[in-house]
């Protein structure tokens, strides 16, 4: 019981280290995005592609209530895994800080300076009493001038800048496929087909239609957009065509 009960004398507060220099609160906001579903987030040779698994729990939901990919400013989009009302919380200081950019500034915010915000306000909340660290964390997706990049937050503040990433209950499974399969020449169509081969073997093939959302910023616009239902059952009918193939 002497372990346990050290350990509790550390994980009770944000602010206090344990001996070996672990924040125990972080970590157990980590482990509430493990628990999310799984979002991936790929760049392309001509954009950036965020695919994320909506699936939902009782079949009374309704699916357009269910939203994981949020559009921030007009080339820039977020993904979510986690606690969903940390992310809402965290997307709409993400507009704010876009639009006090354009306003301030007569221009688009660039996309390291949103996400470096992001993680700076995260941080915060790894430092003071009396609140606790966001509970997501977030595939951070767009175009700036004309150069496709992808951010991932975690709960701690961490900024990292990927070329193909996963957050989610499925992200080893999804690291495995990027890291055998991810090409930087591909263009969007087939990273489209590439996160959704991930996506299928993070969730054990539980996917179809309903449960998929896709958003892409092309670099020749610049613009982001939510795919609707047939262009995504477009792409998951390839899919489906293309894994007998891959399975011999």
């Amino acid at each position: 019981m002497q372990p346990m009960q050290a350990q509790m004398g550390y994980d009770r507060a944000i602010t206090v280290f344990s001996p070996d220099g672990r924040l125990y609160q972080v970590e157990y906001a980590r482990e509430a995005v493990k628990r999310g579903t799984t979002a991936v987030g790929i760049k392309c040779s001509d954009g950036v592609v965020l695919i994320v698994d909506k699936r939902v729990s009782s079949r009374l939901l309704e699916q357009s209530s269910i939203e994981k990919i949020f559009m921030i400013d007009e080339h820039i989009a977020v993904a979510s895994s986690g606690l969903v009302g940390d992310a809402r919380s965290l997307v709409d200081r993400a507009r704010v800080e876009s639009q006090i950019n354009r306003v301030t500034y007569n221009e688009s915010i660039d996309i390291e300076t949103l996400a470096k915000k992001l993680c700076d306000h995260m941080q915060t909340y790894t430092q003071f009493g009396g609140a606790r660290p966001y509970g997501t964390a977030l595939l951070i997706a767009g175009v700036s001038e004309g150069v496709p990049r992808l951010f991932e937050t975690d709960p701690s503040g961490t900024l990292l800048e990927y070329k193909a990433t996963g957050i989610g209950t499925g992200r080893p499974a999804v690291m495995k496929v990027f890291d055998e399969e991810y090409d930087e020449a591909m263009g969007m169509a087939d990273g489209i087909l590439l996160g959704l081969r991930a996506l299928h073997a993070a969730t054990e093939g539980k996917f179809d239609v309903d449960t998929v959302e896709i958003g892409a910023i092309p670099n020749e616009t610049g613009i982001f957009r939510k795919m609707t239902k047939d262009e995504v059952s477009e792409y998951t009918t390839k899919f489906e065509a293309a894994t007998p193939d891959q399975s011999e």
